[in-house]
């Protein structure tokens, strides 16, 4: 975790004198430098863009409570499991059969002792039905269980209007059908709902090219390739791009479909600090000094993976300092764009934007279409030799069937959208009213005194809970308020930061987002959340300046 006991992380102005050190930290600040584009003396130099991050610690008695809680309910899941054992207790959970007892038991691990004895009384509040488009208002359909969680039952009764703060709809772009969506409704009637083919035999068709020419033009590079499912485009991609010989150097809290993707490659993996950039360049400068384990060869390739946004933790790459890294130690850098892209930079255009950077510095952009768009898949762009290379080698251009037509329909209305070429400028708006939503929740929520993480410019904003009791707890209480939250926890999360975690949307309204707010605040007394030892403001300090430069 980036500063986990500092509260806020900022960089403070930066000038160009004698080299220092970028260690030095304050109680609460620590001054990151930021890469400028402009090259002077064939060095790099950093420029004044504040960023701010805010990781704060819990108070050593929540932490103490919430292990004293999942160490009580370890004692207990042991309990009930002895009384399983013994036919005391039902057990509804999946076994071996009696001719598979002198197997190696294929479900006894930590995680199904965690999902059978913690997670199914909880389980409630996860994977709610929902019967309407995932807009600012949803439904949710009413379901109750008589087993404890182990299997439901509906009830017949629909919760109408829920709030919805859980869906990665950044930009409202999914919403019920309108008017505007007139051109999806004629290219299902032309071209059906699928293809039944892949790329590579008869499955590209013009809307496909229409679709990769408008994303290349969107994200300011040469080409750009769609693929049908977006954790598909990470995990199918990566491994066509390095191999065995290769060197991954992998975020610690990236995505699990970046994870995969680096697995299945069978390049060697190895994990830098979140965000921390000193990490990272430890491990470069030690992957070109001893090279390959044993042989000492020359790494064939040294590829870094990161994302824009982070899920789970609402912080933005550090992508300046990472980009001079890449260029210094001569390493290819392949940036995960799926919560960025359409929701951060002045238009939408993700973390380059935000930057103020070009697009070529990344050597793999990658994104999907599932969020900000409204749609489903992802892309791969870039240089062009990169994009027809995987046109040939990707796994999912060679054996995943195509994206189906009314969904590259859905995106290309949505690009339109977004870059103005449906005549108006609605796109924009949305992109400004999301980057307004999203400061106004966080400023409120810190200014309520509850610990929440990440990016002030990020549209997903994880609350921490900690203790597994109020996270039930809460969701619960949330859905009787008829707002429709996600609590995660663990495997999701490490074991004693369990969290809420909101998504802000330009639909909401501030009427909505005040609903929400006065219900949180309502909940953080009621549950003793507000666990913010200091109040943010507004405007965070700045502290005493420091300079540095990164050598080429």
């Amino acid at each position: 975790m980036a500063n986990p006991g500092g509260g806020t992380v900022c960089n403070g102005k930066l000038h160009n004198h004698k080299k220092q050190s970028n260690g030095l930290q304050s109680r609460n600040c620590t001054k990151n430098g930021i890469v400028k584009e402009a090259q002077q003396n064939g060095k790099t130099h950093f420029y004044d863009k504040l960023i701010v991050e805010s990781f704060e610690e819990a108070p050593l008695h929540v932490m103490v409570f919430t292990y004293m809680g999942y160490g009580i309910g370890t004692l207990f899941g042991y309990l009930r499991d002895f009384l399983r054992n013994w036919g005391i207790e039902k057990c509804n959970a999946a076994v071996e059969r009696k001719e598979q007892r002198d197997f190696v038991p294929l479900y006894q691990d930590f995680e199904n002792f965690y999902t059978r004895n913690l997670y199914m009384r909880i389980r409630d509040n996860w994977n709610r039905p929902i019967c309407s488009a995932p807009g600012p208002l949803f439904d949710v359909m009413e379901r109750v269980s008589d087993d404890y969680n182990w299997t439901f039952r509906f009830t017949g009764r629909v919760i109408k209007d829920v709030i919805n703060m859980g869906s990665y709809n950044f930009l409202g772009l999914a919403a019920k059908y309108d008017e505007s969506m007139r051109t999806i409704k004629d290219v299902l009637e032309v071209y059906g709902t699928g293809v039944s083919s892949t790329r590579h035999e008869m499955g590209t068709l013009d809307k496909h090219k229409e679709l990769e020419d408008l994303v290349a033009k969107f994200l300011n590079v040469e080409a750009a390739m769609v693929f049908g499912m977006g954790f598909a485009t990470n995990s199918m991609n990566i491994p066509a791009l390095v191999g065995k010989g290769c060197l991954i150097l992998s975020d610690e809290l990236n995505h699990t479909s970046l994870v995969l993707g680096a697995r299945l490659s069978g390049a060697t993996i190895r994990i830098f600090k979140h965000n921390n950039t000193q990490s990272l360049e430890k491990l470069l400068r030690d992957a070109v000094i001893y090279g390959q384990p044993r042989t000492r060869r020359a790494w064939k390739k040294i590829l870094i993976l990161v994302e824009g946004v982070y899920s789970m933790e609402g912080s933005i790459v550090h992508l300046p300092q990472i980009i001079a890294l890449k260029k210094k130690y001569k390493a290819y850098l392949y940036m995960d764009e799926a919560h960025s892209i359409g929701a951060v930079g002045p238009t939408g255009r993700g973390v380059t934007e935000f930057f103020g950077l070009d697009p070529h510095e990344v050597d793999v952009l990658m994104g999907t279409f599932t969020k900000s768009f409204g749609a489903a898949g992802g892309y791969i762009a870039g240089r062009k030799d990169l994009v027809d290379y995987l046109r040939v080698h990707s796994h999912s251009a060679v054996y995943a069937s195509s994206m189906s037509p009314p969904i590259a329909e859905q995106i290309i209305r949505s690009l339109k959208h977004l870059m103005g070429l449906d005549g108006t400028t609605q796109g924009l708006q949305r992109v400004r009213q999301l980057a307004k939503n999203t400061r106004y929740f966080r400023q409120r929520l810190q200014e309520m005194g509850f610990i929440i993480y990440g990016n002030e410019n990020a549209s997903v904003v994880p609350l921490l809970l900690y203790m597994p009791g109020k996270v039930a707890a809460f969701a619960r209480h949330m859905l009787e308020k008829k707002i429709g939250v996600v609590v995660v926890g663990f495997p999701a999360t490490p074991l004693a930061e369990a969290r809420a975690r909101f998504c802000v949307s330009a639909a909401h309204t501030r009427e909505m987002l005040d609903t929400v707010l006065e219900a949180l605040d309502e909940m953080g007394d009621l549950l003793q959340l507000k666990y913010s030892r200091h109040k943010k403001s507004a405007r965070p300090e700045l502290y005493d300046e420091t300079s540095f430069e990164l050598e080429d």
